[in-house]
């Protein structure tokens, strides 16, 4: 993909922004003049806006309203690396028997227009990624943007600007998470955890990036947590404590996300500017709705969006499924399919194949196309391609 010498320039302030961030703490002392952003997203009321405009402007599907969601998919791998030797060879891309972490990143800036031409708008990213095999209870392998000390480490952060830049250029939004269970423990003490929610945050606001908003953790009730500060009693602290860091007086829009069917905890509605909760568990679409209304209905609820950022159980032949739900219930969902590491099916296990090229990525980018109104017709990627053949890529 050929680029301009501003998404050159752009790339190289990156750099040094993140290196200035480590040396000073985050204060952007040697802060370089970056373009400006083209994609700000904001919260009205109950509503996501871009641009000052709610998403899906006047929308509505089969009686349910569409403006105002944010439908998105979970695609917490885009810069995945495995610095550990002994498991990096699980990941080995078909065609050429290596793991690649540059090869991952181009590949899914390349798919991203696709998603944005069906509709989509937004997608989850995470600093310590998700697990690569799906489901897990051990994680050997090391996939963490957060050095032991809590620093931010350099390619990962490279990575993480391109996929920031191009989904600017879009008008999509990401939603940023620092943490995963089983690799928090990779940053050292809760020292470290907290300068790494320091650096990270300062990191996108010295950056200029007005297209992200914040998952601290990925399901902060589940057990996998090592950290207390991670755990469901303290983490609204470290919602609060993103929300007070500023730059030219703006700040990042936060909250964290719960295990499937957990309604979230009073003190983090409290301090959250949105509500992230998951479908994952069973395929019951009315246990979808019962968890966003007994969460509508806590003590400490205030008028917010609501989004399902995870959900890996729905038949989307049914007619009522947990897309739908969701939709029913006026809150955004999002698609999770973690796939088998064979660089075809899914989403989350690498090497992933990130275009819309299999029944299941099609038939979820479909119906958000019928949902949102858009009229792009779907374009399939190719499966894996044979060795020495570089249309293996994804196409516009």
């Amino acid at each position: 993909m050929t680029r301009s010498p501003v998404y050159l320039l752009q790339a190289i302030a990156s750099a040094l922004l993140l290196v200035a961030a480590n040396l000073t703490g985050g204060t952007g002392a040697f802060a370089t003049e970056l373009p400006a952003r083209q994609t700000r997203v904001s919260i009205v009321a109950d509503q996501f806006f871009i641009n000052e405009h709610p998403t899906y402007p006047g929308r509505n599907w089969r009686g349910h309203r569409i403006e105002g969601l944010l439908l998105n998919s979970r695609m917490v791998q885009g810069i995945f690396d495995d610095l550990n030797p002994a498991t990096a060879v699980r990941w080995a891309y078909p065609d050429t028997a290596k793991w690649d972490a540059e090869r991952n990143t181009r590949e899914f800036i390349a798919a991203m227009p696709q998603w944005k031409a069906h509709g989509l708008l937004a997608f989850t990213l995470c600093l310590q990624g998700g697990s690569p095999q799906g489901y897990s209870k051990e994680q050997p392998w090391i996939n963490s943007a957060f050095a032991p000390d809590g620093s931010l480490r350099s390619d990962y952060f490279a990575r993480l600007a391109r996929i920031l830049d191009e989904a600017d250029h879009l008008g999509m939004v990401v939603i940023l998470g620092y943490f995963y269970f089983g690799q928090d423990e990779r940053v050292t003490d809760e020292a470290a955890v907290i300068k790494a929610v320091d650096l990270a945050t300062r990191w996108i606001l010295t950056q200029g990036y007005t297209n992200v908003v914040i998952e601290v953790n990925n399901e902060c009730n589940v057990k996998g947590y090592d950290h207390a500060i991670l755990q469901p009693a303290r983490i609204a602290e470290l919602i609060a404590r993103v929300k007070t860091i500023t730059d030219h007086g703006r700040r990042l829009l936060a909250g964290t996300s719960y295990a499937g069917g957990s309604v979230p905890g009073n003190s983090v509605l409290a301090v959250s500017d949105f509500v992230l909760v998951h479908g994952n568990g069973k395929n019951d679409p009315e246990r979808v709705r019962k968890m966003i209304r007994e969460t509508q209905a806590s003590d400490a609820w205030h008028i917010m969006p609501v989004v399902v950022n995870e959900d890996d159980h729905f038949d989307f032949a049914q007619a009522d499924n947990h897309f739908i739900a969701a939709l029913g219930s006026n809150a955004s969902w999002g698609y999770f399919d973690p796939g088998k590491s064979d660089y075809s099916d899914g989403y989350q296990c690498p090497p992933v194949n990130w275009g819309i090229n299999t029944p299941r990525k099609q038939a979820f980018f479909n119906l958000v196309a019928e949902i949102t109104g858009t009229t792009a017709p779907i374009v399939a990627t190719a499966l894996p391609a044979p060795a020495n053949d570089a249309s293996h890529l994804m196409q516009k």
